[in-house]
């Protein structure tokens, strides 16, 4: 037990939720804050903010984050290579 104290823990955990479970958790908290703070003021305008529109919302996010994430990639990429370059021009 003292070796691997998480084996008597780890029984009642759930396991870890998918991408698609997490989403949807994560939609259903949105909505309902969305729904708490904008209820008085938009009332029945307030439909078109529903799950699903989060869950797309959640997945372009996801999406766009990943392009932006490869582009950041190459372009630090390009600069270091710049950097490197001209450190190794200065030493000649």
């Amino acid at each position: 037990m003292r070796d691997q104290p998480s084996l008597g823990i780890t029984s009642g955990l759930r396991p870890e939720p998918t991408m698609d479970e997490a989403r949807a958790e994560l939609s259903e908290e949105i909505v309902r804050i969305a729904t708490y703070i904008l209820k008085h003021k938009y009332g029945p305008l307030l439909g078109a903010v529903s799950q699903p529109t989060v869950i797309e919302f959640l997945k372009d996010f996801e999406l766009n984050l990943s392009r932006a994430k490869g582009d950041l990639t190459v372009v630090f990429e390009d600069l270091f290579d710049r950097v490197i370059q001209k450190n190794q021009g200065n030493k000649k």
